[in-house]
């Protein structure tokens, strides 16, 4: 009998410690997904750009292929490259992130030049050359997914800078529910305003009451605009959280220029209008990092379509 309680209670201090660790892990993954917050609203604001001109039938098939995509990602490559890197190579993760800023910079700077200089490029204005829906959804899939993992990627290595040292298996569990948690909230926020046309027009078909019918034409009217405006606030992203990345990497590796700059004019914009200078400061930052996002990605332009991606073509035929 007294070997029966002896193991009872036991098992009530394993269950009692395994009760902390999952209070930990969850307390872990809400501080790490609160300092990812900034690159989850940039995630979300560049992914419904990418079901823009396709059917109605196929939209959320395609966010359902891109949310896939995106926690594989996280879960199944960036997760385990992650820790590996913070325990073997951790000096390693700047540059990378770096070089996918970089990345960031160019996709938004090859969409902003073809905006404005759209015949300007044969190599650019291939990228947006019409296709068969079928190749179409397979390229914007694609590039949904390769867009992602940058994004993924920043978002991994901020909640894993975030997550306090508690052991590997900790980690590793935090990180996954962090992943699993925004890809959710980000691909079904998606799901929720690239189908809020068809929910408005159904609104508009069979609500019961005049106020209903009125709001189910305005969410009609409205969504076109609305899917506009986002995938104008999607290319910011991309510039805004590339060039902010590729700043940080060149601040760790001490060259300041030009992100003391950045700081200094972003400080001094808050000074000037104290009422409101925390928003400022971050505008005036948020605002030049982008600047700078936008000229590097111009200038990777040549880089990317006249040399990167021809040799990329003849590794791909060899």
């Amino acid at each position: 009998m007294s070997g029966l309680l002896a193991l009872l209670d036991d098992v009530a201090a394993i269950a009692k410690v395994a009760a902390a660790s999952v209070d930990d892990i969850a307390g872990a993954a809400a501080k790490a997904g609160a300092k990812a917050a900034g690159v989850v609203i940039d995630d979300a604001a560049v992914t419904p750009k990418y079901v823009h001109g396709f059917s109605a039938d196929r939209e959320l098939p395609i966010i359902w292929r891109i949310a896939r995509g995106s926690l594989r990602n996280k879960l199944v490559i960036l997760l385990p490259v992650a820790l590996a890197l913070a325990a073997f190579a951790p000096q390693a993760i700047t540059p990378l992130l770096a070089l996918g800023g970089a990345y960031l910079c160019f996709e938004g700077a090859e969409k902003v030049f073809h905006a404005l200089f759209p015949h300007a490029d044969p190599a650019v204005e291939a990228d947006f050359a019409p296709a068969d829906p079928l190749h179409l959804e397979e390229e914007k899939v694609a590039g949904a997914i390769k867009t992602d993992f940058i994004l993924s990627a920043e978002i991994m290595a901020i909640a894993l800078a975030a997550i306090p040292d508690s052991g590997f298996w900790i980690e590793a569990a935090t990180l996954a529910l962090v992943g699993a948690a925004i890809t959710a909230g980000v691909y079904g926020s998606v799901a929720l305003i690239v189908k809020m046309d068809d929910i408005g027009l159904h609104l508009a078909q069979t609500g019961r009451t005049a106020p209903g019918r009125g709001l189910g034409r305005g969410l009609v009217q409205a969504m076109p605009r609305l899917m506009a405006l986002l995938s104008t606030v999607g290319t910011a992203a991309m510039l805004w959280v590339g060039g902010s990345i590729v700043l940080h990497g060149l601040e760790h590796f001490g060259l300041h220029w030009p992100a003391e700059p950045i700081h200094h004019a972003a400080g001094a914009a808050a000074l000037a209008l104290p009422q409101a200078g925390a928003a400022v400061e971050w505008l005036v930052k948020a605002a030049l990092d982008g600047l700078f996002g936008l000229v590097l990605g111009l200038a990777l332009i040549p880089l990317a379509t006249r040399v990167i991606g021809p040799l990329a073509g003849l590794f791909r035929r060899g």
